[in-house]
């Protein structure tokens, strides 16, 4: 439970679905409410994992203060749990200075465990049964294991990507050890039987239309490609990252790591990293559209227009 101080601390959340612009609004808010950023995106925690997650530049860097970026090794397997915990302990930090903590990223889960009074129960883990099952996605695919996960975890099924094998062996992995849904440690969906929050929160989404937003997926994919993102997931693979790890699951580093290994052309493989994202962020969206407290903004306006509302309403709410 949260102490009365903790309970009555401000927490900027600014969230919403990739390629909206949480980033630089983000700094704009710093800038004006002398915040630091908290990093809420699964994938910028990495080392080495620069052009492929969008992870802010030197500039960026220069114009504001981040926390928990270039944070641990993109061969460690990072937990929401870890996560967590470093979260709460960089907010507190933040807190301590007299500045404005901004949780800003795409990472629902990440964003609740931290926002909010949620437990994360650790389930238990077997070697031996993971590269098992590791064995048997490299034999049969991992569409044969998602198909497993959905006859035994619906739920879960639903909302794991089947290209997303460490997850889909996970949830496997934990139904077959504790006998329970994998789904059932993960109920975060219905904010209406979540706890309270964790401190005083206040929670901006951006928003797109759906043209618009898949239009900037297209361009920034193709940047990213432009900037060398293909060198970038070869660097990882010299550095013997595998698709065993949770970094190498991110959304273009599996597509390009399959047309390194020779099992699809290059074009075939940008075309499933603008599928995927495209879909991933219609996930995110809907993730997001669960929580009633969240107040959107359309990202097409100016950002000092966006600032200014945030800006506004933190003077209403925390008095700063």
């Amino acid at each position: 439970m949260a102490d009365s101080n903790q309970a009555s601390a401000p927490l900027l959340i600014i969230c919403g679905p990739t390629a909206t612009g949480k980033t630089q609004l983000a700094i704009v808010c710093a800038q004006r409410l002398r915040g630091e950023i908290v990093n809420a995106d699964a994938l910028q925690v990495y080392r080495h994992m620069d052009i492929g997650t969008d992870k802010p530049g030197p500039e960026e860097r220069a114009a504001a203060t981040f926390h928990l970026v270039d944070y641990v090794d993109p061969t460690e397997n990072y937990s929401v749990a870890r996560y967590q915990a470093d979260a709460l302990r960089v907010i507190a930090e933040v807190h301590a200075r007299g500045r404005m903590p901004i949780l800003c990223g795409g990472s629902g889960l990440y964003i609740r465990a931290v926002a909010y009074q949620l437990d994360l129960p650790i389930a238990p883990r077997d070697t031996d049964l993971r590269q098992a099952l590791q064995s048997e996605a490299a034999a049969h695919g991992s569409q044969h294991l998602h198909s497993r996960l959905a006859a035994i975890d619906p739920t879960a099924a639903a909302r794991i990507d089947p290209a997303n094998l460490r997850r889909v062996i996970r949830a496997l992995e934990v139904h077959a050890l504790t006998g329970r849904p994998f789904s059932r440690y993960h109920r975060f969906s219905s904010l209406d039987r979540q706890r309270q929050p964790r401190y005083n929160p206040l929670a901006f989404g951006l928003t797109l239309d759906r043209q618009e937003l898949n239009g900037r997926i297209e361009r920034r994919i193709e940047r990213m490609i432009a900037r060398g993102l293909m060198q970038e997931v070869q660097g990882l693979l010299d550095r013997g990252c595998h698709s065993g790890l949770t970094s190498m699951q991110a959304l273009g580093y599996r597509h390009l790591a399959a047309c390194l290994s020779g099992r699809c052309e290059m074009a075939e493989a940008i075309d499933l990293f603008k599928r995927d994202t495209r879909r991933f962020a219609k996930r995110q969206m809907t993730w997001f559209r669960s929580d009633r407290r969240i107040r959107w903004l359309d990202a097409s306006r100016p950002l000092e227009s966006m600032a200014d509302e945030i800006s506004e309403a933190c003077r209403a709410q925390f008095g700063v």
